[in-house]
């Protein structure tokens, strides 16, 4: 990229795309116009065996405080529910992220650091016939020892991870719980070794791009690590079509390689993306 006032330089890395350089750019020359969304697990929180001990890497709520005042908007886009992520993340009551909002249940929910309140819809009654139906459904299909099932409120999740073998696991019931979630009138999110049944017309897809509109921003940076995050890399995409450059950057894991194959940045981790997000708000 030829060099000019607006130019990344320093410790930012180089996106290897030219719409991700295009992006980059964007976001140097004119941050007040720009939103920044963020997914929580495996991008701003380590992944670990156990979801309800995720929390922020130590570095993230520090490097968002000085960054969030700097451009239009930022959001964290997450299949938790807004509240939990925003305890998880220690969000609430930063001074510095006055304005951030935090999109759970893939956009379902919305919590806002300006009210501490959150807005939800009405339960899938989907949902709570297939929690119901679970327990007996995995017992029946012979599911291997080590899943287990998290509740989420307005979705359910079966975890492979602490199976002996977690990827057979995840393979072995990603068929059978795509029919249970289709009898109750659900959709199947996989992720990294968890199979998530949830209601259909939300996905981080549609929640970034409402997002990204509803601010009226020029520019867009997307951050993800799952197979969740696909559709709003499909989102960036669209907005770039319709003029608005954006940059795509992978947490990157070995458990999830068709993310960091459509990104313009990766990088390795939480950590890494935490000092990404600390040396983009130097450079604003």
């Amino acid at each position: 990229m030829e060099s000019s006032p607006h130019a990344y330089t320093g410790p930012l890395p180089t996106p290897s795309t030219q719409a991700g350089r295009e992006g980059l750019t964007a976001i140097l020359a004119r941050p007040a116009r720009t939103a920044v969304a963020l997914d929580f697990d495996g991008t701003l929180a380590e992944i670990v065996p156990d979801p309800e001990q995720a929390r922020a890497h130590p570095r993230a709520v520090p490097a968002l405080a000085v960054l969030a005042p700097k451009v239009a908007s930022v959001a964290v886009i997450t299949g938790r529910p807004a509240e939990v992520a925003v305890r998880y993340g220690g969000f609430a009551g930063v001074r510095g992220l006055d304005h951030l909002v935090v999109l759970g249940h893939y956009g379902a929910e919305r919590w806002d650091a300006v009210s501490g309140e959150v807005h939800a819809p009405a339960p899938h009654p989907g949902v709570t016939a297939a929690r119901g139906e679970l327990p007996g459904y995995l017992d029946q299909i012979d599911a291997p020892p080590g899943i287990w099932i998290e509740e989420k409120g307005h979705a359910v999740a079966v975890h492979t991870r602490r199976a002996d073998d977690p990827q057979a696991a995840f393979a072995a019931l990603r068929d059978p719980l795509a029919l249970l979630a289709a009898r109750h009138g659900l959709v199947l999110e996989p992720g990294r070794m968890v199979l998530e049944l949830r209601p259909p017309g939300t996905d981080k897809g549609k929640a970034l791009a409402d997002h990204v509109r509803g601010t009226g921003a020029e520019a867009v940076l997307y951050a993800g690590d799952d197979l969740g995050d696909l559709p709003a890399f499909a989102a960036v995409d669209a907005l770039r079509e319709e003029g608005v450059p954006g940059l795509l950057v992978c947490s990157a894991s070995a458990e999830a390689p068709e993310l960091a194959a459509r990104a313009d940045l990766v990088l390795r981790g939480p950590s890494a993306v935490v000092e990404f997000l600390a040396s983009l708000a130097e450079q604003l």
